[in-house]
């Protein structure tokens, strides 16, 4: 799988840094590799990072093997007891996914078939840490991670790892990192819109998250 990066097309100036849009394409060397509907993609420079401008949606992985989809609380409970990949779409509506990406457990985030792209992965509790810091801190970013022009951050709510609901969209959006915390929790990312904050904590694995990916080989 090849990535071709075309010309910059956006950009914008938020404080003293200069975040840049561009569109990338990603070529798939098979046609199991990535569904043709994400081979598009969008990418944002903020400071030293790229980043992906939405939110990852799709269903295979690397290797071009299936990701298991965890519609019922049954089948999403049993990925946990499992310690198995799964996804879903928020209320498990596709017309959700378009919009918002794939909520995805963390052990498909972790798992060694590669949930990321060639060439790119998902970001460390560190990474994350750098784009907050880079954007003026936790006190100052939320506005800038929401900008339509920059990380395009949105709410797109979570599926609870109590009970496997969905809750929070149109509220939060949650985003993994690749980091554990313990043996059951792992470091994720929160943009809570109702009072424009940003937030770090650690979550069940067995949480679903939105995923955004950063350039580079882990």
């Amino acid at each position: 799988m090849k990535t071709k990066l075309s010309t910059m097309t956006t950009a914008c100036v938020i404080s003293t840094l200069l975040i840049t849009l561009s569109p990338t394409t990603l070529f798939a060397q098979d046609s199991k590799s990535i569904p043709p509907a994400v081979n598009e993609y969008q990418t944002v420079t903020i400071g030293i990072q790229q980043w992906m401008s939405k939110n990852l949606n799709v269903g295979t992985f690397r290797n071009g093997e299936p990701i298991p989809e965890a519609k019922t609380k049954m089948q999403w409970e049993a990925a946990y007891k499992n310690e198995e990949a799964a996804w879903s779409y928020y209320n498990n509506d596709s017309a959700n996914g378009k919009k918002y990406g794939r909520l995805y457990n963390w052990y498909a985030v972790n798992d060694p078939r590669g949930l990321a792209i060639k060439g790119w992965h998902v970001p460390t509790d560190k990474e994350w840490e750098t784009l907050i810091t880079t954007l003026g801190g936790k006190g100052v970013a939320f506005s800038k991670m929401k900008s339509p022009t920059g990380f395009g951050a949105l709410s797109g709510g979570e599926r609870y790892y109590k009970d496997a609901g969905f809750y929070k969209k149109g509220t939060i959006g949650f985003w993994w990192s690749s980091t554990k915390n313990d043996k059951w929790n792992a470091w994720y990312r929160a943009l809570h819109f109702g009072y424009s904050q940003v937030g770090r904590d650690n979550g069940g694995m067995n949480t679903g998250f939105s995923v955004r990916l950063v350039k580079g080989e882990q």
